[in-house]
């Protein structure tokens, strides 16, 4: 969703209303599949979606709960679930301008709109977060090349998670159902690379198959089956760890999530995860803040901008070090898993890949908690 941006008016999202103003035409599919781990799976269970989606894809062999599920699903799942009205397209907030207890967006067809509560879920080129003034998140020095493999008549392969680490890149490709692969390729590059690759998805699928040629006939197998229009290449970025714990993630009442709050790179399958997390804690934080003390018991605008703000800072601090762990957790994975060398293939195969697995499970081992609040009214 890296073009929304949140904003609460009033009441029904735990009983607080609100907007989420997306800047496409329609419902924006980044990306073709992901990986939801086990703490996803506990967000969605606490929106009440988690069942509907678990049941068309397989479950991952030896993961607690890990399962490849297409994007364009789980964010109409999502979007089914929103109140009518709640999503509203063609709506880019190009500025933020502030008048007092609610913030003024700007949009870029010139109509204006004021909120009470600005969540950024913008993405990793947030223009909240460039408001909150946290720094851009910086290239990693890596890209990914990720494609989408349809196999009518089914595919007929067990639903197993196949990753290779050779020759400085990482490669993998996972069941999404039983008629498609999703397949991803991280390999160490330039930015000016990337813009000759971007462009060109037959380019992109002969660099892939290159690189890959010395792996069983499976491997290369997804690759060949993908159509040109389902494949993407993209530069790998993220927001520096110490960035988080030094800069704003809230302000007054406004804050981010997901992307525009903790981009990382790919490698332990946590972004998305981590997003749906986001949501989950962040609607506590607010609904405590807001619903513990009957609406008609606030005095006015300025007590209940305090309690706002008291939310969004609850959320920051939750969410601070979660990220920063993800983060952190993300880049030394994808450090050792893609690089190469006799040394490094000698320390990988002795330890390094059996420690990497561990920090995989352990981010995924994580919950979110329950959107239950006592003593709302």
């Amino acid at each position: 969703m890296g073009g929304m941006v949140w904003t609460v008016a009033s009441e029904t999202w735990l009983g607080l209303r609100s907007l989420v103003l997306e800047s496409s035409e329609s419902l924006r599919i980044a990306g073709f599949a992901l990986t939801l781990w086990t703490n996803a799976w506990r967000a969605l269970k606490a929106v009440g979606i988690g069942n509907s989606l678990r049941e068309h894809y397989p479950l991952i062999p030896r993961s607690n709960e890990g399962r490849c599920v297409r994007r364009k699903e789980l964010l109409e799942t999502l979007e089914r679930e929103l109140p009518h009205g709640t999503l509203r397209y063609s709506s880019k907030v190009v500025s933020i301008e502030d008048t007092g207890y609610r913030k003024l967006l700007h949009l870029a067809d010139g109509s204006t709109l004021k909120t009470k509560v600005l969540i950024g879920c913008d993405g990793v080129n947030s223009l909240v977060a460039k408001w909150l003034g946290l720094p851009k998140p910086v290239y990693s020095g890596r890209s990914a090349i990720r494609g989408f493999a349809e196999y009518p008549d089914g595919h007929g392969f067990h639903p197993s998670l196949h990753v290779y680490f050779e020759g400085g890149v990482r490669y993998g490709y996972v069941p999404c159902g039983a008629n498609c692969f999703y397949w991803f390729c991280t390999y160490d590059s330039s930015l000016q690379f990337d813009e000759g690759m971007q462009e060109n998805p037959a380019k992109m699928k002969q660099f892939v198959l290159s690189k890959i040629s010395q792996l069983p006939k499976q491997a290369a197998e997804v690759v060949e089956m993908t159509d040109l229009d389902s494949i993407s290449c993209s530069p790998l970025k993220l927001r520096l760890p110490w960035n988080l714990l030094l800069g704003n993630i809230s302000k007054g009442n406004v804050c981010v999530a997901g992307d525009a709050l903790h981009p990382m790179t790919p490698d332990i399958g946590q972004g998305g995860c981590s997003a749906l997390e986001d949501t989950v804690v962040l609607a506590r934080c607010l609904a405590e803040a807001l619903l513990k003390k009957p609406r008609n018991e606030i005095q006015n605008e300025e007590e209940e901008y305090a309690r706002i703000q008291k939310g969004l800072e609850k959320f920051a601090k939750e969410r601070r070090w979660r990220s920063f762990s993800l983060i952190s957790a993300a880049y030394v994975v994808g450090f050792i898993q893609q690089r190469d060398g006799k040394v490094m293939r000698f320390l990988k195969e002795k330890f390094l890949l059996r420690f990497t697995a561990s920090i995989m499970w352990k981010m995924a081992d994580f919950h979110c908690g329950e959107l239950n609040i006592s003593g709302s009214k």
